[in-house]
């Protein structure tokens, strides 16, 4: 078998676009979470309004409840990962 550099680098230059992130898709899966974080919000929120007139059921404004504390809670683990590699890469030596 024949291994040259050139050949070696070929490959890798073409092998190289499969390696690369899509941007375009990074996106649209961090939209689709900040969207799926509102409407669980949104939906809590109507529930417990329609439970405060007496028109839901209390299971469901406690099941409610319960996905919005969860994806709040998600939310803020979130964040402090966040600023925590934040603050790691602030200390690093330049």
């Amino acid at each position: 078998m024949d291994i040259r550099p050139f050949n070696a680098a070929q490959s890798y230059a073409s092998a190289r676009p499969a390696t690369q992130p899509d941007p375009d898709h990074a996106a649209s899966g961090l939209r689709a979470t900040f969207t799926d974080f509102a409407a669980t919000l949104r939906q809590g929120e109507q529930i417990a309004q329609s439970a405060m007139v007496g028109q839901a059921d209390p299971h469901a404004l406690v099941q409610a409840l319960a996905q919005t504390e969860l994806a709040v809670e998600t939310a803020v683990i979130v964040r402090n990962k966040v600023v925590e590699a934040y603050q790691e890469i602030l200390r690093m030596p330049v």
